[in-house]
């Protein structure tokens, strides 16, 4: 059993929904994200999306984009980010997804990506740009390497589609809970409620819901129904604001705790 199949399984006995922090790797530079990372686990992270940063988003909002200039500035690179997840690894097992856009996967080349990923203790890939009926180029060297490709569905999938590849969906299924960009509006909980609880009965792995959600308030609301909630823009505002400070893992810790604390 993989470390995403076991963290939800051992979730649902506890009848807590998932907490899914999502950082930029190299914001403001990797060897902050490695001590990030290690707060989020403390303070109650329950799995991890650890965005690669590119240089045109199509799906992040100001917030993310900046983050990844800044990461980008660093001189974070794919590489580099896999060496950093190896050194997380000695430390814990809480599940690892690695989130962005196909280009610099394409780049790293796809198999030489999921070898080198599933070797660093990656547990998934969840891929903005690339529709599932174009992933049959990196699908096959991610399951050789035991590495699952989420799927990302919206309130403006069709349902037949939604169908589709809720059936085939690995690992588990990012709802996201509203048109546009990240962090630049609040999650309406109660307009995909019936959406999310009707994706749960048809898919075979949880529901992550994900975009708006920024405070306990909206975590609890999302929660309520969902098996996971992504809060994204709001650390990364945290990040931001403390950069490599002394201060960064207490405030970053702070806002994970009260989060975890709304969803058991």
């Amino acid at each position: 059993m993989g470390r995403i199949q076991a963290t939800f399984e051992r979730l649902k006995k506890r009848k807590e929904t998932a907490l899914i922090p999502f950082i930029t790797a190299g914001d403001p530079d990797l060897t902050t994200t490695e001590e990030v990372i290690h707060a989020l686990v403390e303070h109650g992270a329950d799995l991890i999306e650890l965005g690669f940063p590119f240089s045109d988003p199509m799906a992040d909002g100001p917030t993310i984009q900046a983050a990844s200039e800044r990461a980008l500035a660093s001189g974070t690179t794919l590489a580099g980010i896999l060496e950093m997840v190896v050194r997380v690894r000695r430390h814990t097992n809480v599940p690892i997804v690695l989130m962005g856009y196909y280009n610099p996967l394409l780049s790293y080349g796809p198999e030489r990506f999921a070898a080198d990923a599933a070797a660093a203790g990656v547990d998934g890939l969840l891929l903005v740009d690339l529709p599932a009926e174009e992933s049959a180029e990196i699908l096959g060297s991610l399951r050789q390497a035991d590495i699952c490709l989420i799927q990302l569905l919206a309130p403006t999938t069709p349902l037949p589609r939604m169908r589709r590849l809720a059936a085939a969906a690995e690992g588990f299924i990012y709802f996201v809970s509203m048109t546009g960009v990240t962090g630049v509006s609040q999650v309406d909980a109660e307009a995909i409620r019936e959406q999310v609880l009707a994706l749960r009965e048809t898919s075979p792995v949880p529901v992550a819901v994900g975009f708006g959600i920024s405070s306990p308030a909206d975590a609890a609301a999302v929660g309520s129904f969902a098996d996971a909630v992504v809060v994204g823009s709001a650390l990364v505002k945290v990040i931001a604001a403390y950069g490599a400070s002394p201060e960064l893992a207490s405030r970053v810790g702070s806002l994970i705790r009260s989060l975890k604390e709304s969803l058991r």
